[in-house]
C-alpha cells in the first residue's frame, strides 16, 4: 500500500542536489498533482459534469536557464537524458516519453511565447499505467517549468488548453480536458466539480474524516480502445435521434432522464443502455455534489456504487476484477462507496473509506482480492491534493 509523502521536502533537496552536481547552480522547482476521478465517467466526451480530486502524487521538475537555445531533459523514472533544441520540436509522435515535454514546448511557442533554453530533471511520483493522469501531471509541470525559464506568463485556463492540445497533437492521445483541469484548478481537501462544457467549476470540501483508496486492480484488458470509439459512436448515434425531435440537443447532456423514455422506441437497445448510462451519470455527479455541500457521505457513497451498477449494466466498460474489488469494498466496514474510475476494462477502483477503517480495509482488499484472483493489488490512500504551482521555499 502507498501513501503520498507527508512531507516532500527530502524530495525537494534530493532534486536540488542532483541538479547542483549537474549543471552548477541551484534550481527552481515545481510540481504538478495526477488526479483521481471520484464520480462522473464517459460523460466527458458528451459535454457532461465530472467530479475529479488531485492526489498527492506529484510530477517534480527541477529547472535552470541555459545559454542556448536547447532543452536539456533528465527523466529520473526512465534514466534517459534528451536533448531538444527548440527550432526542431515538430513532427509527429515518437512514442517516447519526450514526446509530453517536446508538445508542450512546442504549444507555447505556437501560442506566441519566446521560449529561452533550460535544464531539466524531471521526477514523477504519479503511478504509472494506472490511470492516474501521470501524463498530464508531466504536461503541467513542464508548462510552469518552461514558462519560469522564458520569464513569460500565460493564463491558468490557456495552460489547461495547451496541454491537452500538445497530448492530442504530439502524444497522439486524443484526452478530454479533466486531468490537465484538475491538475492547475486542484485545491487540497476538495474535489472539483466541472462542467466539460462551459468550464466552469466549484471546489467542493471533502470531510476530513474520510480518504481516497485507489485499487489497482493490475489488469488491463486489450479490447479497451476499440470498445472505448464504439461506445462514443452509440452515444452520436443517440444523440441523432433525440435532434429528430429536440432540435437543441448538441450532446447528450442536453437530455434529462425525463426525455430517455419517450425515445425508447426510436433507439436500438444498445444505444439506448448507452444514453441511459451517461444521461443519469450526469445527474448523479450532480447529487453526488450536494451530497459533498450537505457534507452527506452516506448519500455520496451510494451514488458511487450506482455509478459502478451503470458503467457495469449499461456502459458494459467494467471488468470481473473491477466488479469484485468493489463487492470487497462494499462488505468492509468504513466504506462510504466505492466504484470503476476511468475509461473500465482493467485499471483502478476509487473508494470512499473513514479514516479509521483504512487499514482494516487494506487487509481485507488485499487478501480477498488475492484468493479470487491470485493477482495481488496495489492501494494508494490519498486525501485531496494542493494542484500545480511552483515550490516555495519555507522561511
Amino acid at each position: 500500500m502507498a501513501s503520498p509523502p507527508t512531507s516532500y521536502d527530502s524530495t525537494v533537496e534530493s532534486l536540488k542536489e542532483e541538479f547542483s552536481r549537474s549543471f552548477h547552480e541551484r534550481p527552481l522547482i515545481f510540481r504538478a498533482p495526477g488526479r483521481v476521478n471520484l464520480i462522473g465517467e464517459h460523460t466527458d466526451y458528451n459535454d457532461g459534469f465530472v467530479m475529479p480530486a488531485a492526489i498527492g502524487f506529484y510530477t517534480w521538475i527541477a529547472a535552470g536557464p541555459r545559454q542556448d537555445r536547447t532543452l536539456h531533459v533528465r527523466s529520473e523514472e526512465f534514466g534517459e537524458t534528451v536533448d531538444l533544441p527548440l527550432e526542431a520540436l515538430a513532427g509527429p509522435p515518437r512514442k517516447h516519453w519526450s514526446d509530453f515535454v517536446r508538445g508542450v514546448a512546442a504549444v507555447l511557442q505556437t501560442g506566441g511565447t519566446h521560449l529561452a533554453g533550460a535544464n531539466l530533471i524531471i521526477q514523477g511520483q504519479v503511478p504509472m499505467g494506472a490511470g492516474l493522469s501521470s501524463s498530464a501531471s508531466l504536461e503541467v509541470a513542464t508548462g510552469l517549468a518552461l514558462l519560469s525559464a522564458a520569464q513569460a506568463q500565460v493564463p491558468p485556463l490557456e495552460l489547461v488548453k495547451m496541454c491537452q492540445w500538445a497530448e492530442h497533437e504530439y502524444v497522439g492521445t486524443r484526452c478530454g480536458i479533466m486531468d490537465q483541469f484538475i491538475a492547475v484548478f486542484a485545491s487540497a481537501g476538495h474535489a472539483l466539480l466541472l462542467d466539460c462544457r462551459s468550464l466552469e467549476y466549484e471546489s467542493l470540501s471533502i470531510p476530513g474524516n474520510a480518504r481516497l483508496v485507489i485499487c489497482n486492480s493490475m489488469v488491463k484488458h486489450e479490447l479497451a480502445s476499440g470498445e472505448y470509439n464504439r461506445r462514443r459512436a452509440d452515444c452520436e448515434a443517440g444523440v441523432r435521434v433525440f435532434r429528430q425531435t429536440m432540435p437543441q440537443v448538441h450532446a447528450l447532456r442536453d437530455v434529462s432522464m425525463q426525455d430517455l423514455p419517450a425515445h425508447r422506441n426510436e433507439l436500438p437497445e444498445v444505444v439506448y443502455r448507452r444514453c441511459r448510462h451517461v444521461i443519469s451519470e450526469n445527474q448523479r455527479v450532480l447529487d453526488a455534489a450536494a451530497a459533498l455541500r450537505a457534507g452527506d457521505l452516506e448519500q455520496f457513497g451510494r451514488l458511487m456504487y450506482e455509478s459502478h451498477r451503470s458503467l457495469r449494466n449499461d456502459y458494459e466498460v467494467s471488468a470481473k476484477e473491477l466488479d469484485l474489488l468493489v463487492e470487497i469494498a462494499s462488505s468492509c466496514e468504513g466504506v462510504f462507496g466505492s466504484r470503476m474510475t476511468g475509461g473500465g476494462f482493467g485499471g483502478c477502483t476509487i473508494s470512499l473509506v473513514r479514516s479509521d477503517g483504512v487499514e482494516q480495509f487494506r487487509q481485507s482488499i488485499v487478501k480477498k482480492y488475492k484468493e479470487q484472483t491470485g493477482i495481488t493489488a496495489d492501494l494508494y490512500v490519498c486525501s485531496a491534493a494542493q494542484g500545480a504551482s511552483a515550490w516555495e521555499e519555507k522561511g
